[in-house]
């Protein structure tokens, strides 16, 4: 049967995603990567909200990701997995980058004067287009990583054949807490100095606890019966999170490889996972449309939002309050526009989005 809690986490955090990045887009934090603060706020206190989904929504999505490469895993061979996530994750976050992506490059650069520097330093058009192919990955980070991991996977199932996946079945709800050590450690180590998305090791902890500990029905079934309790303790710590370090850079060290946050991270994924499966697991139209289009969604929301950002917020063409409302529309109107489009154009969609001429 078909998880379906699994495709509405999917779909919600997606959502969260898109919500979270326009308050990025326009953040007063020092969170360097958006246009930055466009109001005359002294203190915009409505930036909280990237305080209290930031630390959970990506490890969210690594643990969902782990349990569907067990699925997927299932009913597929070892190289055909690799080939499915090759085309799935690897094609559209490098040749993608080429034919489309180098747009949200173009957008991106341009929001922090880049485009102009380098036209006015006399750099080759060639030169700045491959400049723009290299910044134009965005979102995609997450489709790198998670490329790599499935790689790693494959290559540990081959070591452990099998032993630890029967092992995490029988996980006993006591153990669940002391996975948070794992997750902490991890955090220190393997971080890219300049782009701090790239984890490598700590994003790749949720992924094999989604793979070997909550791909199995017994352990979900057990922190089912605990939703409540992990949601309550997971909104305490973010709120916790956020009243301590609101006002600085949230995003990268030392915050980000602080004790709390990987709490908040672990927790967070903890209390949505078991609630989705207690309260969400079921279907139906709205819940099926949203679960088809997420990765659309995913994929194309950032460059509403940062165009809207460069030609409407950056020349103050409209108020700040309009800015953000149409950067929220504007990320789903991308999202789910360009997915419709580009699906159904031949070359593209295997290029930009994985997806092949059946």
């Amino acid at each position: 049967m078909r998880k379906y809690y699994l495709d509405n986490i999917r779909w919600v955090t997606v959502v969260i995603v898109v919500i979270y990045h326009v308050f990025y887009m326009y953040n007063s934090e020092g969170v360097l990567g958006g246009l930055g603060k466009i109001t005359n706020l002294q203190v915009q206190y409505y930036d909280a909200f990237q305080y209290l989904v930031y630390p959970w929504i990506m490890p969210l999505l690594f643990i969902v990701s782990g349990i569907s490469a067990k699925l997927s895993l299932e009913q597929h061979t070892n190289k055909e997995f690799i080939k499915s996530r090759s085309l799935k994750l690897l094609v559209p976050s490098t040749i993608g980058l080429f034919f489309f992506q180098f747009i949200q490059g173009y957008v991106s650069m341009s929001l922090g004067g880049g485009i102009v520097g380098l036209k006015e330093a006399g750099v080759p058009g060639p030169v700045i287009y491959m400049i723009m192919v290299a910044s134009g990955s965005g979102v995609l980070w997450y489709m790198h990583l998670l490329w790599i991991y499935s790689l790693a996977l494959v290559l540990i199932r081959k070591i452990e054949k099998g032993k630890l996946l029967e092992a995490g079945a029988k996980t006993p709800i006591w153990l669940l807490p002391l996975f948070y050590f794992p997750i902490w450690g991890a955090a220190q180590i393997l971080n890219t100095p300049i782009v701090s998305v790239y984890r490598f090791a700590f994003y790749f902890v949720f992924f094999l606890l989604g793979y070997y500990i909550f791909s199995n029905d017994e352990v979900i079934e057990k922190i089912k019966k605990l939703a409540l309790p992990l949601i309550a303790l997971a909104l305490t710590l973010c709120v916790t999170f956020t009243v301590l370090y609101f006002g600085q850079n949230y995003a990268d060290k030392p915050i980000n490889r602080g004790f709390l946050f990987s709490l908040c991270a672990y927790t967070g994924s903890l209390a949505m996972l078991s609630g989705f499966a207690r309260f969400a697991d079921f279907s139906n139209g709205f819940t099926e449309w949203m679960s088809r289009h997420s990765f659309g969604l995913y994929v194309f929301h950032y460059l509403g939002i940062s165009s809207v950002a460069l030609f409407l917020a950056k020349p103050g063409f409209v108020p700040a309050p309009v800015s953000y409302l149409l950067s929220l529309v504007a990320g789903f109107v991308f999202g789910y526009a360009l997915y419709e489009v580009i699906s159904r154009i031949p070359f593209f969609r295997w290029a930009v989005l994985g997806i092949k001429k059946k």
